[in-house]
């Protein structure tokens, strides 16, 4: 939580001074027509749910990762984009204030997106809808019972704001929410619960247009 703290004040800040710090360049060059664009960033995932392992309750940490993003603008409001983790989400298990184990998690996303105002205007924000698949990997228990978790698959929506810094720089920061399908939790090859994190990633991020 106090990661998603900083991160928030971080993006309430760049909203701040906006205007100040992402004056557009004055020559002729226009971020109109651009098609391509790709950003690289950082983001927070927390999972919203926890699952149940073996009948124990666990409660799952969230964590840190790179991510990477392309997008195709079909004209200046409407784009697809393909975006995920350049990296895994490395994720403790918890039970009863202590930890009995780690999961990693890897997502990567399509989704239809509106970028409002035009192309550019200082701050544009834009909403998206998708569908994402995330992949579990690197399930441990101390026990030393073998864990493990199968892909989520499901829906995807996303919140942000670019802020223009010239024709082809722009910052970004983002909120995205996937709902999930419930995966299957095994234990030494036999299913014994569900797992749905459904989580929240909260970035911020550097892009290029062209």
């Amino acid at each position: 939580m106090i990661r998603f703290r900083h991160l928030t004040l971080a993006m309430l800040g760049a909203l701040a001074f906006a205007p100040a710090a992402f004056a557009q360049d004055a020559s002729t060059d226009s971020a109109s027509g651009k098609r391509f664009a790709i950003v690289g960033g950082y983001a927070l995932s927390q999972p919203t749910k926890n699952p149940q392992i073996g009948g124990v309750r666990t409660d799952v940490d969230g964590d840190g990762a790179p991510t990477l993003s392309a997008s195709y603008f079909f004209n200046d409001n409407f784009a697809i984009e393909a975006w995920g983790s350049a990296d895994k989400f490395g994720q403790r298990l918890n039970s009863n204030g202590g930890k009995i184990g780690s999961v990693d998690s890897q997502p990567v996303a399509l989704s239809g997106q509106y970028h409002f105002r035009g192309a550019d205007s200082i701050v544009r924000p834009f909403v998206g809808l998708g569908y994402y698949q995330a992949n579990y990997s690197g399930e441990t228990l101390r026990s030393g019972q073998r864990l493990g978790v199968d892909d989520a698959k499901g829906g995807i929506a996303t919140a942000g704001v670019d802020l223009n810094i010239n024709p082809t720089w722009f910052a970004r920061a983002d909120v995205r929410y996937m709902q999930g399908s419930k995966s299957d939790v095994k234990l030494d090859g036999v299913k014994v619960g569900e797992a749905e994190l459904n989580p929240v990633t909260v970035g911020v991020g550097i892009g290029a247009r062209f």
